[in-house]
């Protein structure tokens, strides 16, 4: 016999079956059905909320202080579970709020890491504990090293975030930003998912400066 055939009796055995059933049976299947669909919607919208909460989030780049990377307007997934798991890397471009105004976010890349001195002459060049940091992740030469201009320690939890567009970018060259600290992370930029024609996995550090 052919799985058309016993699918087809079995249909037929379903609806006859259906159909021997009485109206307090029919109300009870009817109540069931809904019942089981309202659960399943549930269950999906909770696996929803943990993922947004625990896992990815999606944010929108505001601004062109990551440019050429990242531009304005440019729909992201920010990888959340990341850093639960791992220390943040030189390169990284991270996510995290700005303490100065409620539910604003900036978008930078980490530059320093723990226990490093990091210092920028007015050449625009980056010093990391005093030798330079061969690197061509911005967009210009550094015009502005801020408070980077003197010699910064990191303490044991903090991170130095520049923007790649150097000359239009707010971060810790910034009073007003400073050192980020790893719990301040929201995370880790993971896919751009618009605009479609740059649809794709963001790439943090180039194979070179893979460490």
């Amino acid at each position: 016999m052919s799985q058309e055939n016993t699918k087809k009796k079995s249909n037929d055995k379903k609806d006859k079956d259906e159909e021997n059933l009485t109206p307090e049976e029919k109300k009870q299947a009817v109540k069931k059905e809904i019942r089981d669909m309202l659960i399943y919607f549930l269950i999906v919208f909770a696996v929803s909320v943990l993922i947004v909460i625990f896992v990815a989030q999606r944010t929108v780049v505001e601004g062109s202080s990551m440019n050429p990377t990242l531009s304005n307007g440019d729909n992201l997934i920010v990888n959340k579970i990341t850093y639960k798991f791992s220390d943040p890397k030189r390169y990284d471009i991270v996510v995290f709020p700005y303490q100065h105004k409620k539910r604003t976010y900036y978008i930078k890349r980490i530059i320093g890491l723990p226990g490093e001195t990091i210092q920028i002459d007015h050449e625009g060049n980056i010093y990391i504990n005093g030798e330079i940091l061969h690197e061509d992740y911005g967009k210009e030469v550094i015009l502005d090293p801020g408070r980077a201009s003197e010699p910064i320690t990191l303490g044991d939890d903090e991170y130095f975030v520049m923007g790649d567009n150097r000359n239009d970018s707010s971060d810790s060259r910034d009073y007003m930003v400073g050192n980020v600290k790893k719990k301040d992370f929201i995370g880790k930029i993971w896919i751009r998912v618009f605009p479609f024609k740059d649809f794709g996995v963001i790439p943090h550090a180039k194979d070179k400066d893979k460490e």
